[in-house]
């Protein structure tokens, strides 16, 4: 039995859920086909230039190409994205605010955090995936590593000098290095920033060795020379680097990626989210948006439906729950 309140109470929902889900997509589309008459508020909880930024601005741009409106970007770092996921929980539910939930803000902030304001599920219509991405382990140039085993004997032989940095405590950049850690045996120390992109900066900047940054964020600045490739996260190598090695050919099983995904506040009209429902997955499926994500070292990613992305957020969090425990992450 899962000890985990949380699961246990959103496990025993989700076959209600998976119903509902079916259900929801059924009333008149009256309300849709007067939707929308304005701008859509996308908020982004973390910085520009950040992966989540990044793969917001592709999708919400056609977007609002297909809805006929702007999509306006709001970026509100901070706290490992539970800043502005808040937020989000608490806009109006009119269709007029959209947030791109992720795996740091839907899953790990569950057990990263002793009193999160909002409930992934609870709180959010899903509405689909739109991309995943692997995490990219990049080095400094000045780093004397030029392989996934270089940096884990340098590591070993400066154990607790080396520090490495995240887009903020209990975010998925910090648990890839953590999991890193745990496979390699290594000591490096934790420097948390306000989002991918301040880290990255400071990874190319030298005041921090290493970042185990999500793909979006850190493939502009490896392939200009800035930062250095070691090794990336999923099972298999990924297309955007075919000569990168995966984690998992050193360490089998590894695997560190992020998913990106639209959420709605609680109560947003049922047909609403389906004309939401059918644009995203239309425009991830895109021929264009994928080749865009692939540029840009992401997947394109479809929810079957709506309860099916429920079902993701519900299992991730058992299982990243079980990782920042092994980890000895203390929540914040």
């Amino acid at each position: 039995m899962l000890k985990n309140k949380y699961l246990q109470k959103h496990l025993l929902a989700a076959p209600l859920a998976a119903l509902l889900g079916a259900a929801l997509f059924t009333p008149s589309n009256a309300t849709a086909q007067a939707y929308p008459n304005k701008p859509i508020r996308l908020i982004v909880a973390f910085p520009a230039g950040g992966s989540t930024d990044i793969v917001a601005r592709l999708v919400g741009q056609r977007l609002g190409e297909k809805l006929g409106q702007q999509i306006v970007v709001d970026n509100r770092g901070g706290a490992g994205g539970t800043i502005g996921t808040e937020i989000a929980s608490r806009a109006t539910p009119d269709g007029y605010t959209l947030t791109m939930g992720t795996t740091s803000t839907h899953v790990i902030a569950v057990g990263a955090y002793k009193s999160l304001k909002y409930d992934p599920v609870k709180d959010f219509e899903p509405i689909t995936l739109v991309a995943s991405t692997p995490y990219l382990l990049v080095v400094n140039p000045a780093v004397k590593a030029n392989s996934l085993k270089e940096f884990i004997a340098l590591a070993k032989a400066q154990a607790g000098k080396l520090n490495y940095a995240s887009a903020g405590t209990g975010t998925t950049t910090q648990l890839a290095m953590e999991m890193l850690k745990s496979a390699a045996g290594i000591d490096v120390v934790h420097v948390p920033f306000n989002g991918n992109g301040p880290a990255g900066v400071a990874t190319i900047g030298g005041q921090v060795q290493a970042l185990f940054g999500s793909m979006p964020a850190v493939l502009p600045q490896a392939k200009a020379g800035r930062l250095r490739p070691l090794a990336v996260g999923t099972p298999k190598r990924s297309p955007a680097l075919p000569d990168v090695p995966a984690v998992a050919e050193t360490f089998p099983g590894f695997d560190a990626q992020l998913w990106l995904g639209f959420f709605a506040p609680k109560g947003v009209p049922a047909p609403i989210l389906k004309r939401l429902y059918d644009e995203l997955s239309g425009i991830a499926r895109s021929p264009e948006m994928k080749e865009q994500f692939e540029r840009n070292g992401a997947d394109p990613q479809v929810s079957a439906s709506p309860a099916e992305l429920t079902k993701l957020v519900i299992g991730d969090v058992e299982k990243y729950t079980k990782v920042i425990k092994a980890a000895g992450i203390q929540p914040q």
